[in-house]
């Protein structure tokens, strides 16, 4: 016999998201996720381990869970790490172009007061990233160690700008101006530029003292027509700032974010489905059934709810075995609601929002920096209630086309189908030209039956409205 050939031993996967930081990356081996930590950022990571502080954050659930280990867990990778460290995987990654108002808003206010906690033990960050923030449910956990330094007396806060810009910045547009963020970001990952958003500002809130302050005057100083301001702010970078100056920032902006509430509650289409669909109570309560003796079935790990709405369904699957829900919708209002809810409620529910038509892609450098809907919605289980009508109807997507990847998004779930005497499709129908001759439910149950095996069905209105559960 000859000679065994080794066992080949799968090689770290370096995370794109993680290539500008000089002070170490991220990468994926066998499930889990590592950090090295190198040589420029090696004091300051030294510091916080052995101020206590880093043990104090995980243990509060500041910071995402962390661990050491040794160097040759990332074989050769390791090489030029002085730290090798391995964290809590957060169960599904999300951007704050994805994010509604809410869900900012929330995390804005956690990143501003995990630095007013870091500063009472001497320690600062060295930016203010949104990416650096995640959501494990509704609660938010902080990512990047290597964004924490020894606080240096007299410093200006080095982060402000980007704070500005990937946080103030969206959150007022939504509450000034009634514009979701969500589009603008996705446009500009890094942020809204302060001149832009000031730009369309009206006057009036251009001259409102907080927004002078930290807009307008950062907007000129872009634009190098306003010396005066230009000096002001380098004598501060210079180191004139007090502790107590970096601190009033800090609170300042704090206050003035926790004010900020959405404009235009009242305009949503979708934000009181759940009060106000044409289910009779009854009806409601078998989609519920449904819903639930599916997830008792198959206890899900993963769940994808497309068209999750305030998360009614998230929920109902959660309390039935699902071990974590992500949901999907485009609109703003239902998500805040969806938000508040599982915020409130504790569940391991993360709401998002999308164009399901125009799902997020892959972006950034290389067109792989932030990954896709595509490439992050690997689930074990979906739910696709009330929706496939939308695609087919309001936004023309073929039906064998929509069925066929809704299939695709999960080995097993449910998909509602809702037929053309339903009030719901006879409204999209209202005013236009009835061009869908193949949307019956006999033509979506063969088109299912293409794809996954029919595991059962049910009849859930007297409109006919129909769920099926389906199985790859």
């Amino acid at each position: 016999m000859g000679a065994q050939k080794p066992i080949a031993m799968a090689e770290p996967l370096a995370d794109p998201g993680s290539f500008r930081d000089p002070s170490g990356h991220v990468y994926l081996l066998d499930g889990q996720v590592y950090r090295t930590v190198l040589q420029p950022a090696a004091d300051a990571y030294e510091a916080l381990c052995t101020s206590g502080l880093l043990d104090q954050l995980v243990r509060e659930r500041w910071v995402v869970a962390t661990e050491e280990v040794p160097h040759g867990t990332l074989a050769h990778v390791g090489d030029d790490a002085v730290h090798v460290l391995r964290h809590e995987r957060i169960p599904f990654i999300s951007y704050p172009y994805e994010w509604p108002f809410a869900m900012l808003h929330e995390a804005a206010r956690f990143h501003l007061d995990l630095q007013l906690e870091v500063l009472d033990d001497g320690f600062a960050l060295a930016d203010a990233s949104a990416y650096n923030v995640q959501f494990i449910g509704a609660r938010p956990v902080f990512i990047d160690l290597l964004s924490f330094r020894p606080y240096r007396p007299g410093e200006f806060w080095a982060g402000y700008r980007q704070f500005c810009e990937l946080f103030l910045a969206p959150l007022l547009m939504r509450a000034y101006l009634g514009i979701p963020h969500n589009a603008w970001l996705r446009g500009s990952p890094d942020g809204i530029p302060i001149r832009d958003f000031v730009n369309i500002l009206p006057l009036r809130r251009k001259l409102s003292p907080r927004v002078l302050m930290h807009l307008v005057l950062q907007a000129r100083m872009t634009q190098r027509a306003h010396a005066r301001a230009g000096e002001a702010i380098a004598s501060v970078r210079r180191g004139d700032l007090s502790p107590a100056g970096y601190r009033g920032i800090l609170s300042q902006l704090r206050r003035w974010i926790d004010s900020l509430r959405p404009a235009h509650r009242g305009t949503s289409e979708w934000g009181h489905y759940a009060a106000s669909h044409t289910y009779e109570p009854a009806e409601y309560d078998a989609k519920r059934r449904f819903v639930a003796k599916f997830t008792q079935a198959v206890k899900p790990a993963i769940l994808l709810d497309l068209g999750c709405n305030s998360g009614d369904f998230s929920l109902t699957a959660l309390e039935a075995g699902a071990g974590y829900a992500v949901g999907f919708d485009g609109d703003p209002q239902a998500l805040d609601m969806a938000f508040e809810r599982a915020r409130d409620t504790g569940r391991m529910f993360l709401p998002l929002h999308t164009d399901l038509t125009n799902p997020s892609p892959d972006l950034g450098w290389r067109q792989s920096e932030r990954k896709g809907f595509g490439r992050r919605s690997k689930a074990d289980a979906l739910l696709a209630l009330a929706l496939l009508h939308h695609l087919a109807i309001a936004r023309n997507i073929p039906l064998d086309q929509a069925t066929r990847w809704l299939v695709s998004l999960a080995p097993t779930g449910v998909i509602e189908f809702v037929p053309k005497p339903d009030p719901t499709v006879q409204t999209m129908l209202a005013l236009r030209d009835d061009i869908f001759p193949d949307y019956t439910v006999e033509n979506f149950l063969a088109l299912i039956g293409r794809s996954a095996r029919i595991v059962t069905t049910a009849e859930v209105s007297a409109t006919g409205r129909t769920l099926v559960w389906y199985e790859r």
